[in-house]
């Protein structure tokens, strides 16, 4: 599939938002508490207007919807084939607290799949993109762009966890696979989790977490580029088509594609 617009724009405007968030970095934010009561800084704003004003100027055909600005009414969205999907700052709690697991997220979905995402870290100058199809690159810098491929699990399963969000459900897979399988738990913030997948640093994230559209949407896009996948619990691809709730239902990102995975979440 082709993009509407280039890789390189695309990543510019990346760096561009990351920068913004860099401004306020480890530098005490004042945080706010949104109608759901998740924390947003300035950092996520500015983020937010730099992606918003640098897609409708490269696209201006195709609509935005960002995590900052996602007030619009499902009779509308559930017309658009085509849209931008946004988290201008991903794992706000991370940057609230200095660290430097946050990223930038842009994602183009088209008939309700991803078909391209792009992955910033800002706090270490790195740009993860790709798509089902397309490949996958990680960059470092102004390095020239790598492809990522994920690997082949070995005798112990590196299992990729939320840093701060579980929930009864997710504890309970996590055992039930402990009973099968010598397990190596890895913790880390935002979308970061797919990226691990990604460059073959990791094996699986089971997810039975709460988490939204914009959270997973451009991260699942380079992970498939890297040869990996991202399924609902029912087997099924993972997808996002309009509705009334941004929450995704529960997912399994895997590095490897085999249908095995799903079987060893259950008990």
């Amino acid at each position: 599939m082709n993009l509407p617009c280039s890789i390189e724009q695309l990543a510019q405007l990346t760096r561009d938002a990351g920068t913004a968030t860099l401004t306020y970095w480890q530098q005490n934010p004042t945080v706010q508490a949104k109608a759901d009561a998740s924390p947003v800084t300035a950092a996520d704003l500015s983020a937010h207007d730099i992606l918003l004003a640098g897609l409708q100027q490269l696209t201006p055909d195709i609509p935005v919807i960002s995590e900052e600005a996602a007030d619009i009414p499902l009779a509308e969205r559930a017309q658009w084939s085509r849209f931008w999907l946004l988290d201008p700052l991903d794992g706000t709690k991370e940057f609230i607290d200095g660290s430097d697991e946050y990223t930038v997220n842009i994602a183009l979905i088209d008939n309700a799949q991803v078909r391209f995402g792009i992955v910033g870290v800002p706090a270490r100058d790195t740009l993860y993109w790709g798509g089902h199809g397309l490949g996958a690159w990680r960059q470092l810098g102004k390095q020239k762009a790598t492809p990522l491929h994920t690997r082949q699990p070995g005798e112990i399963i590196s299992v990729v966890a939320s840093r701060r969000h579980s929930s009864p459900e997710q504890q309970t897979i996590l055992e039930t696979m402990a009973q099968k399988r010598q397990l190596e738990l890895v913790s880390i913030g935002s979308s970061l989790k797919f990226c691990l997948l990604a460059e073959g640093a990791a094996d699986i994230y089971p997810r039975l977490a709460p988490t939204c559209q914009w959270d997973t949407a451009a991260a699942q896009g380079v992970l498939e580029g890297a040869g990996g996948q991202v399924l609902k619990l029912n087997g099924q691809r993972f997808d996002y088509p309009s509705r009334e709730t941004w929450l995704n239902p529960h997912f399994i990102a895997c590095g490897w594609p085999d249908p095995a995975w799903l079987q060893l979440l259950r008990g």
